[in-house]
């Protein structure tokens, strides 16, 4: 049985909120002038991974009681029925199983068969040797999908540019027309692979843009040359077909698979075909690693849950309402974007699991951009601001073009402004009051060795099994969006109108 706690029923959440009245002033400077290894204290190493959460506005009493509510709300057994397959999706009735989409050594038969599928079909395109209607090798490769279908794809692809191959990748996604005209303008039809992905092959958005690139095909090609440059990741064969993609052609999904994590399966296609499969099969190996420390690691040394935890405290108790994540690397600017579809997506309810209204906060809402652009940017609201904004700074220590001066101003920003954000100016004097930073903003510094395929999969994974953890202390169903739902009914009330 899946749990269905109301988290403000436990003993717990009890203990916190009288606890939260006795910490909400404790300022982190005080706590770490009193814990001089509070440093080492809070940080986790993992692998090439160093969670360090020690700027966080918590004692060792607070994480006991944090901890204390992920075992009176079920977490273990929550994430054992994952893994192993339950249908935790009621609303659905649907198992999640991303997870065994990247579990390597141990895959389901038609999970294998589909990545060896997408094994053949890059080597194909990459080498050159999948032709053309005139002959001519590929090219360009164009990706037609929205949501999950789009953000996972396009996010993975552009943080391992260093990765990829000669091939260029466009990803239309708007159903906007000069979105997907401005895409096609500069394509050659003649070396321009398009990769359709659509579970039901009947969403408005990217059937329509499929059938506006299909027309635009169609000015200079024949119908039946629609098979060699046209793919789908599809369950719908027969729309697929009468589309003019053959079976041999189509990518197979899995309805325990929810777009906003599918990047891993063939929706992860256009990404497979720029970095080639060996790099492809690294970022599931890392998904993997990270899969295994969440499922095994202790709850008090493990880093999507202490994440988790803390972005609980955050939002229950001292009604913080957002959360910005920084990633000082140009690498992941789409990083955010696929983060607040696989966060706010999935933790954006307000009934539970008993299907009750809450009477609760859940969800955070997820913004950010990418470090040193962010400190130009918003990063006035975050030091000097009324609103407490918790953030995550994510840095790579090596970087991949090995320019050491460049990484070297670039972690000494990373540094100074966790630290800014800790700090401020307390103890020190200020000529006014406009100069004057109070500090005592919390901030987790996530520090990778180097962004490659794999440390990418692990980086990913971590915030998918964070919302999960979110999901199960708030006890709401993560893994349904029937939000989305009601705004698509409407728009086709009115075309139809």
């Amino acid at each position: 049985m899946f749990p269905k706690i109301n988290p403000t029923t436990t003993k717990a959440w009890q203990k916190l909120a009288k606890h939260f009245e006795k910490v909400n002033d404790v300022e982190m400077q005080d706590l770490f002038t009193s814990e001089m290894n509070r440093t080492e204290k809070y940080s986790i190493q993992w692998n090439n991974f160093l969670l360090d959460y020690s700027k966080n506005r918590m004692t060792s009493e607070t994480l006991e009681l944090l901890l204390e509510l992920a075992d009176e709300v079920k977490l273990k057994e929550a994430i054992e029925a994952q893994f192993t397959g339950k249908l935790i999706n009621e609303t659905e009735n649907r198992a999640v199983l991303h997870t065994a989409l990247r579990d390597i050594n141990n895959l389901k038969p038609d999970v294998k068969a589909t990545l060896s599928q997408m094994e053949h079909f890059s080597e194909k395109i990459i080498s050159g040797s999948w032709k053309g209607y005139t002959g001519r090798a590929i090219t360009n490769i164009v990706n037609i999908g929205i949501g999950g279908s789009d953000l996972g794809p396009a996010m993975a692809t552009e943080a391992l540019s260093f990765y990829k191959n000669h091939l260029k990748t466009h990803y239309i996604s708007n159903i906007d027309g000069d979105h997907v005209m401005e895409t096609l303008k500069n394509l050659d039809r003649e070396t321009t692979l398009i990769i359709i992905v659509s579970k039901s092959f009947t969403t408005q958005d990217t059937l329509t843009n499929a059938q506006t690139v299909r027309s635009w095909f169609l000015e200079k090609a024949l119908e039946s040359d629609i098979e060699k440059h046209f793919v789908a990741v599809s369950t719908n064969l027969e729309e697929v077909s009468s589309f003019g993609i053959s079976e041999e052609n189509t990518f197979t999904l899995w309805n325990w698979v929810g777009g906003r994590f599918s990047l891993w399966s063939a929706v992860g296609l256009s990404t497979c075909c720029a970095i080639g499969y060996s790099n492809f099969e690294q970022l599931l190996n890392g998904a993997n690693e990270m899969d295994n420390h969440f499922r095994e690691a202790p709850f008090s040394e493990n880093i999507p849950v202490i994440l988790a935890l803390l972005s609980v405290w955050y939002n229950n108790f001292f009604q913080a309402e957002t959360e910005a994540v920084i990633p000082y690397t140009q690498y992941l600017s789409k990083f955010v974007n696929f983060l607040q579809q696989a966060v706010m997506e999935s933790n954006g309810k307000s009934v539970d699991r008993n299907g009750n209204f809450v009477n609760y906060q859940t969800g955070t809402v997820i913004w950010g951009s990418t470090g040193v652009n962010a400190q130009h940017a918003f990063f006035q609201l975050i030091h000097q601001g009324t609103k407490l904004i918790p953030c995550d700074f994510i840095a790579f220590k090596e970087a991949l073009y090995g320019n050491e001066e460049h990484q070297r101003k670039l972690l000494a920003n990373f540094h100074a402004q966790t630290d800014a954000l800790l700090m401020g100016t307390k103890g020190t004097e200020v000529e006014n009051n406009f100069k004057s930073f109070s500090g005592n903003r919390p901030t987790n510094s996530l520090f990778i060795k180097k962004l490659t395929p794999q440390s990418l999969g692990s980086l990913i994974a971590i915030y998918e099994h964070k919302l999960f953890v979110q999901g199960i202390i708030w006890n709401i169903f993560s893994y349904d969006q029937i939000g989305v739902e009601l705004g698509k009914k409407l728009a086709l009330k009115r075309l139809n109108s």
